[in-house]
């Protein structure tokens, strides 16, 4: 885990130049390579036009990222930095990747006997890999700049995906609304050694809402609020993990639903889902 986060350090720490040499491909479905800052905003899903509009004349996301996946991935594939420039990023990218696909599938399968279904339940639609790793750096600005919006985090969102596991350095920031109480907000203290799990909506929709996604959002540290203090950079590395078997179908969860308690989402096919 240290060792992830001293590598995010170290590649945002590469001239803005350099870091440019593995671009975010234009197309918003190709999640690999750097983005620089001011290219992303993020917001809970909008449908409505106008809304949309609006959420673009605000102040984008004060951060940068760098996202990778599996090597062999021919839809996706990766975007590093050219041979020789961060000797050893690569292999430390793909090496968290792997630990981190074992860790999602032994937590599938706890998921799984949970619900008193067979274990490998969740693992058959996980088997794939088909996972997005992303590091993240959260830039110092000023804190009222924060509260007032005009240097966002990231909004208010949850993710599209089963389940994201999140790494977070001790800058803190990260807080989870209360799903009995929307609109409060509680801080997701950093636990060294620990990473924080994120329910997404599709394991929502697969639970029948037995389970409900995690809106989540990164600001200030609550203490600072109302100083006129800077941020502390904040580093960060969400694992998003998607189900990816598109010849399977996906209804609700076993045991989830009944007579009484009916299904609230028609059985779909993953492939019509991934929109990774």
């Amino acid at each position: 885990m240290d060792g992830i986060i001293g590598w995010a350090k170290t590649f945002f720490a590469l001239p803005m130049e350099t870091k440019m040499l593995a671009p975010h491909p234009p197309i918003g479905t190709h999640h690999r390579g750097y983005s620089p800052p001011g290219l992303e905003k993020v917001i809970q899903q909008e449908f409505d036009p106008d809304k949309i509009v609006q959420s673009r004349k605000k102040a984008p996301d004060a951060k940068e990222s760098f996202e990778s996946g599996k090597e062999n991935d021919k839809v996706m594939p990766n975007i590093w930095l050219p041979d020789g420039i961060l000797p050893g990023f690569k292999e430390a990218c793909l090496d968290y990747f792997w630990t981190c696909y074992k860790v999602e599938l032994n937590i599938f399968r706890a998921l799984a006997l949970g619900f008193r279904i067979d274990e490998e339940y969740f693992t058959e639609y996980h088997s794939a890999a088909d996972n997005q790793l992303r590091l993240l750096h959260y830039f110092s600005v000023p804190v009222k700049d924060v509260e007032e919006g005009l240097a966002p985090r990231i909004g208010a969102h949850s993710d599209f995906c089963s389940m994201t596991m999140l790494l977070q350095d001790h800058a803190g920031g990260l807080e989870v609304e209360d799903p009995h109480n929307p609109g409060e907000f509680k801080t997701a203290t950093p636990i060294p050694g620990s990473l924080v799990i994120n329910a997404g909506d599709f394991l929502m929709r697969w639970s029948n809402d037995t389970i409900r996604s995690t809106i989540h959002r990164v600001r200030a540290p609550k203490h600072m609020y109302g100083t006129d203090c800077m941020t502390t950079e904040r580093y960060s590395v969400p694992y998003f993990c998607s189900a990816h078997n598109l010849s399977a179908v996906v209804d609700s969860v076993p045991g989830t639903w009944s007579e009484t308690v009916p299904k609230k989402y028609e059985p779909i096919f993953l492939r019509s889902s991934d929109i990774r």
